[in-house]
C-alpha cells in the first residue's frame, strides 16, 4: 500500500477544526444557527473595515509589482520558457474565471440590486446603473487581485526558489527556516480551513441552483433533504474521479462546460435585446472606472447600512477563502511567465469576460423585468435567488433546452470544483506534494461535501456566508504577509539578477586591469572552452566539493553528458540547492559588412549558471585559484540570500512528518 504523504500537524489540526464545525451543525443545528449569526455580526462589526482595507492593499500591491522594476522578474529561472503558448495560457486563465458563482449570481445579483439598491430609488434608471456598477465591483479586478496575491506567491517561491508549493513558502524571505515550524503550520492550517469553507460555500450555492432547476424541469421538490441527496450524489461522482483516475475525462468535461457556457451567453445575447446589451456593456465599464476609487474604500462609515455586510464584505471574504484554490491553479499554469505578464493577464483577462457575462445576463434580466414581465421576475428573485436564472430563461426562446443546459453546467462546475478543490487542499496538507495517495484526496472531497450539506441544514445561505466571512479573517492577515514576502524576495532577487559582463568574475576577484582587458579582447574557440572545462573548471569545482565534504557538508559534482556542462551541487532541504555550474556557450559577435556576415563570427564562452535563475557570466581564462575564489563569492551570496545570519552553507533541514 502506498504510504501516506502528510504534514501531520497541518492535516490533523485543520481537519479537527472543520470537523468540530460539522459536529456542531449536526448535533445542535438550532444552536449552530444562532452561533453562526453571532459570529458573523461580531466579525463584521469588528473587522469589516479591515476586509475593505486589506483588499485595497492587495490590489495596490499587485499593480505595484507588476508595473515596477519587479515586473521583469520571471516565475522560474531567468532563462525559463513558459510551459504553455501564450494563447493557450490566456484560454486557461479565461477558464479559471468560470464557475458556480457566475451561474448563480449572473441574474440574481443585478436583479436584487435593481429591486433594492444601496443608494438609488428602487426600480429606477439610477437603480439599473447602480445594480450593474455594484455587480461589476464585486466581480471585478478586486477579486482577481486577491487571487493574484496567492497565485504569484506560490509561483514565485515555488518556481524561482524551489520551495514547496504551499502557502507558507511565501513567508520565507523574512521567516527563513521558521516556515517549517509552528508559524508555517498555522499559515497552512488557515489556508486549508478557509479553502474548505470557501469551496463548501460554492457547492452550497450550486446545489440550491441545481435543485431549483430540477424542480423547474421535472418537478423535483425543493427541500433540504433533496439538496443533501444532490450533494451526496455529485460528491460521489467527484470522488469516483479521484479514485479511478478519471481526471482526464473530468478535465475534458470541464472544457466542454466552458464551451457550453460561452454558447449559452451568446444565445442570451442574440435572443435578448442585443443592441441594448452591447451599449450597456460599454457604459457599465465607464461607470465602473468612474466610481472605482470610491467603491474601493467605501464602507458606509457615515451612513451605516447592513447591505454591505451581506454583499461586499461577504464577497471579499469569499474571494479570500477561495484564493488558495484559484491561486494554486493559476500558479501551476504560469511557470516561465514574467511577473508583469502574470499580473496583467490575471487582473484583466478574466475580468473582461466576467463583465461581458454579467452584462448579458444582468441587463437582459432587468430589461425583461421592466419591459415584459412587469416586475414578476424581480419578485421571483427576491423570494428565492436560486431560481433567478431559470425564471429569466422562461422569457427567452427554447427555455426548456437552455434550462437543461444550465443545470448541466452547474452540475459539472460542482464536480470539477469538488475534485480540483480536494487536490489543492491535499497538496497544502501534504506539505506541497502533488502526487499523493488517492484516499487522501477522497477524504477532503467527502469532507467538502459534508460541510456544504451541514451548513445548508444549519442555516442555509446565511450559514454559508457566516463561515466564509469568519474563516477568511485569519487568512487575510496571512495574505498581507505574502505581499510583504513577495516584496522582500523580489527585492533580493533583483539585486542579484543584473547581467554581468564577460569579465565580471575577473573584476570581482581583483585581477589586474591589463589581464581583464586581455580576457575581453580574446575570442576563444570551441576547443579552447573544452580544454578549459576539462583542465580548469572541473578540477576547481571538485576541489571545493571535496573541501565541503571534509567539513561535513554534502556536495557533489554533476555532469550533463549531452551539453558537457559541469556543476557543483550542495543539496538543501526546503530551499533551493546551491548550484555553481559552468557550461559551454556560443555568442554571435556583431558584424558590420556582408563579408563578415558570411563568416562564422562567434565567441565561445564558459558561462556560469546558478539555481536562482540569474544570468551567468563568462569565466573563460581564469586560473584554477581564481575560479575557486569566484565559487566562494557565490557561496557567500547564496548564504546572504537564503540563510539567516551565521547559518551554514545551506539552511538547516526542516523536519518532515509522514
Amino acid at each position: 500500500m502506498e504510504r501516506l504523504k502528510l504534514n501531520y500537524p497541518v492535516f490533523g489540526t485543520s481537519a479537527a477544526i472543520i470537523i468540530a464545525f460539522v459536529a456542531l451543525g449536526v448535533l445542535a443545528p438550532e444552536r449552530a444557527a444562532r452561533a453562526f449569526g453571532l459570529l458573523q455580526s461580531e466579525v463584521l462589526r469588528g473587522f469589516g473595515w479591515f476586509y475593505i482595507l486589506a483588499v485595497a492593499i492587495f490590489l495596490v500591491a499587485m499593480l505595484a509589482v507588476g508595473f515596477s522594476r519587479f515586473g521583469r522578474l520571471r516565475l522560474g529561472p531567468d532563462d525559463a520558457e513558459p510551459d504553455f503558448p501564450y494563447l493557450t495560457w490566456i484560454a486557461m486563465l479565461f477558464a479559471a474565471g468560470m464557475g458556480i458563482g457566475l451561474m448563480f449570481f449572473a441574474v440574481g445579483e443585478p436583479m436584487t440590486h435593481f429591486a433594492s439598491p444601496p443608494e438609488a430609488p428602487p426600480r429606477s434608471i439610477a437603480a439599473q446603473r447602480e445594480a450593474m456598477l455594484v455587480t461589476f465591483f464585486h466581480w471585478g479586478i478586486h477579486a482577481w487581485a486577491i487571487y493574484a496575491v496567492v497565485g504569484l506567491s506560490l509561483a514565485y517561491f515555488g518556481y524561482r526558489y524551489n520551495l514547496p508549493l504551499t502557502i507558507r513558502s511565501g513567508l520565507y524571505p523574512f521567516l527563513k527556516d521558521r516556515i517549517n515550524g509552528w508559524i508555517g503550520h498555522a499559515v497552512d492550517i488557515f489556508a486549508i480551513v478557509g479553502t474548505v469553507f470557501g469551496i463548501a460555500t460554492s457547492l452550497g450555492f450550486g446545489v440550491l441552483q441545481i435543485n431549483s432547476g430540477l424542480e423547474y424541469l421535472v418537478g423535483l421538490p425543493v427541500s433540504p433533504t433533496m439538496q443533501v441527496g444532490l450533494i451526496a450524489l455529485i460528491t460521489a461522482i467527484a470522488t469516483l474521479s479521484v479514485v479511478t483516475g478519471l481526471d482526464r475525462g473530468v478535465r475534458r468535461l470541464s472544457e466542454l462546460n466552458l464551451i457550453l457556457a460561452v454558447l449559452l451567453m451568446l444565445f442570451v445575447l442574440l435572443a435578448g435585446p442585443t443592441s441594448l446589451l452591447l451599449k450597456t456593456f460599454v457604459q457599465n465599464i465607464g461607470l465602473y472606472l468612474d466610481k472605482f476609487l470610491l467603491k474601493t474604500f467605501n464602507i458606509y462609515a457615515y451612513e451605516p447600512r447592513s447591505w454591505i455586510d451581506s454583499w461586499t464584505l461577504f464577497y471579499w471574504a469569499w474571494w479570500i477563502s477561495w484564493s488558495p484554490f484559484v491561486g494554486m491553479f493559476i500558479a501551476r499554469i504560469s511557470r516561465g511567465r514574467t511577473v508583469r505578464e502574470f499580473v496583467v493577464a490575471v487582473l484583466f483577462i478574466p475580468v473582461g469576460f466576467t463583465f461581458l457575462w454579467m452584462t448579458v445576463f444582468g441587463n437582459a434580466a432587468i430589461h425583461i423585468d421592466t419591459q415584459v414581465a412587469g416586475g414578476e421576475l424581480a419578485k421571483a428573485v427576491a423570494a428565492d435567488m436560486s431560481v433567478a436564472l431559470f425564471r429569466f430563461l422562461e422569457y427567452l426562446p427554447l427555455s426548456a433546452i437552455t434550462s437543461t443546459i444550465a443545470v448541466a453546467l452547474v452540475s459539472v462546475f460542482f464536480i470539477t470544483s469538488s475534485d480540483s478543490g480536494s487536490l489543492v487542499v491535499d497538496t497544502i496538507a501534504a506539505g506541497g506534494e502533488t502526487e499523493t495517495w488517492a484516499p487522501q484526496r477522497v477524504f477532503w472531497c467527502v469532507l467538502e461535501g459534508v460541510v456544504a450539506a451541514v451548513l445548508l441544514l444549519a442555516g442555509g445561505l446565511s450559514a454559508l456566508q457566516t463561515v466564509t466571512i469568519a474563516s477568511a479573517l485569519p487568512f487575510a492577515f496571512v495574505m498581507l504577509a505574502l505581499c510583504w514576502g513577495l516584496y522582500r524576495g523580489m527585492q533580493a532577487d533583483l539585486a542579484s539578477t543584473t547581467s554581468a559582463p564577460p569579465s565580471a568574475a575577473a573584476a570581482a576577484i581583483g585581477l589586474p586591469w591589463q589581464r581583464r582587458l586581455g580576457l575581453m579582447l580574446r575570442t576563444p574557440r570551441e576547443n579552447d572552452v573544452r580544454r578549459f572545462m576539462a583542465e580548469i573548471a572541473r578540477p576547481a569545482l571538485q576541489s571545493v566539493a571535496d573541501e565541503l565534504a571534509r567539513r561535513g557538508r554534502a556536495a557533489r559534482i554533476e555532469t550533463d553528458e549531452e551539453s558537457g556542462a559541469v556543476s557543483l551541487v550542495a543539496p538543501a532541504e526546503g530551499v533551493r540547492d546551491f548550484i555553481y555550474g559552468i557550461a559551454a556557450a556560443r555568442r554571435r559577435l556583431p558584424v558590420f559588412s556582408t563579408l563578415d556576415a558570411a563568416r562564422d563570427q562567434s565567441r565561445f564562452e564558459a558561462r556560469t549558471f546558478f539555481s536562482d535563475g540569474r544570468r551567468g557570466y563568462d569565466v573563460m581564462g581564469l586560473s584554477r585559484d581564481e575560479l575557486i575564489a569566484d565559487i566562494l563569492a557565490q557561496i557567500e551570496r547564496y548564504q546572504a540570500q537564503l540563510a539567516a545570519p551565521g547559518a551554514a552553507l545551506y539552511a538547516s533541514a526542516p523536519e518532515h512528518s509522514g
